[in-house]
């Protein structure tokens, strides 16, 4: 299996060695490169692009959503965003312009690893803490998302998906296989005008679409 390469971009020195020692041990990765802001870290991708960012969100000259912009328009990479924040509008905002994932430094190691394989093999992933929060106003929700335009079955997904559910859970708790469930959430995402499936978790529990 080819190594999985990832760059990280931090502000802090600690976080961003502490990161690099992380993936480094491990032979499924490689750290392509270390920048302290968006800025750095987009320069860097130009000439040796990753394919996956660890990107924090507050950092000088170029925050974490801004360059995940930049690096969605030009096509650098995957962005997984890793901060301490966890503000909705944080959250809508990154993954409006263009992350794939959004966690919260607070997670081991192997969790940390597992996230990143998921972003770099096309899964979505979203902090559980976050989803329980947006969750929390599933009632308000449902003003903006449009039911209607989905079967009974494509609802039963979404919920599933919203709920955090990877493919193989969905397909262990719906009894089809893993690969319908695949052609499922695609159809679903294309009929939604969504490009991936945390968006499309945002777009269930909040009524919101993040393009």
């Amino acid at each position: 299996m080819e190594k999985i390469r990832v760059m990280i971009a931090d502000d802090s020195d600690f976080v961003r060695d502490g990161m690099k020692i992380i993936l480094d041990v491990d032979d499924d990765f490689e750290v392509t490169g270390c920048a302290a802001n968006g800025k750095e870290a987009c320069e860097i991708a130009e000439k040796d692009p990753p394919d996956v960012f660890l990107m924090d969100i507050q950092m000088p000259v170029m925050d974490g959503i801004e360059a995940t912009r930049y690096i969605t328009e030009h096509k650098l990479g995957k962005v997984l965003i890793l901060t301490t924040f966890d503000e909705d509008e944080l959250v809508q905002a990154a993954l409006k312009n263009g992350a794939k994932g959004y966690l919260i430094k607070n997670h081991t190691p192997e969790h940390l690893k597992q996230m990143i394989r998921s972003v770099y093999y096309g899964t979505g992933v979203m902090e559980e803490s976050i989803l329980e929060n947006l969750a929390g106003r599933t009632e308000a929700v449902n003003a903006g998302f449009n039911a209607e335009e989905f079967t009974a079955r494509e609802l039963e997904m979404i919920k599933a998906v919203a709920e955090g559910l990877s493919n193989e859970e969905i397909a262990e708790k719906l009894f089809l296989s893993k690969g319908t469930v695949k052609n499922y959430i695609t159809s679903i995402l294309s009929k939604a005008g969504l490009s991936h499936r945390t968006a499309l978790a945002v777009y269930y529990l909040t009524g919101k679409k993040p393009e």
